[in-house]
């Protein structure tokens, strides 16, 4: 088997790889989107912190509980607070029904930390529970210019044969970036992608094969490498 192309940014590009090695798998990093941390004024009371990425771990308050969408990024919040840590270990819909079964309205108001334009859905969500739902965007996610050149010669010397994929911002940017001169060496390659949202996005090239994961972990989509 040849390697397996890792398109998310970093730091999570380079513990995918490491998780790959341990499996018997080598990988290329190229990174198709790049994380810039944000840091704007929080409220100063609220009952609970929900996170949907580890990438908005950094702005987690002290002392306040934290609700996070799976098991890694639950692994990332407890890396920077002292205060518990809850994890859904699927998705943002069983993040909403955790917080509802373990908080109440009444308790005060939650502190959804999120990506720029990200977590409406979630909030909204929330908010027909009853729950007064305060979002902040920590972190923006930003895209290359170009296809990154790794990445394009990785393809072109036939290194690698499965590309991951983790979220709908990196296939879309992979699908947009991707030169015409490299599409038919899709037809070579297979995509694992961690939810159907994501099949969708990188549906409009030609894959050797597409596999899904069965539920949006990082276990789960290594489990199909």
């Amino acid at each position: 088997m040849g390697a397996v192309l890792i398109t998310r940014p970093e730091p999570a590009a380079s513990d995918t790889a490491a998780r790959l090695a341990a499996l018997g798998h080598s990988s290329v990093i190229a990174p198709f989107l790049r994380i810039e941390l944000l840091h704007p004024k929080l409220p100063a009371a609220v009952q609970a912190c929900l996170i949907t990425s580890a990438n908005a771990a950094h702005a987690i308050p002290p002392r306040v509980p934290v609700f996070a969408v799976g098991d890694a990024t639950a692994a990332r919040a407890r890396a920077v607070t002292t205060a518990p840590v809850h994890s859904a270990a699927a998705d943002a819909a069983a993040l909403a029904a955790l917080v509802a079964q373990s908080c109440t309205p009444a308790q005060g108001p939650l502190l959804l930390l999120c990506g720029h334009r990200q977590g409406v859905a979630l909030a909204a969500d929330l908010r027909t529970h009853g729950f007064r739902v305060t979002r902040r965007s920590v972190y923006r996610v930003q895209p290359p210019r170009r296809f990154p050149s790794v990445a394009a010669e990785a393809i072109k010397t036939h290194t690698i044969d499965t590309v991951v994929f983790f979220s709908p911002e990196t296939a879309r940017a992979f699908v947009r970036l991707l030169p015409g001169s490299l599409r038919a060496e899709m037809a070579k390659l297979s995509a694992l992608s961690l939810s159907p949202a994501i099949t969708r996005a990188i549906g409009e090239i030609t894959w050797r094969s597409i596999a899904t994961a069965e539920h949006p972990t990082q276990e789960a989509m290594l489990k199909l490498a």
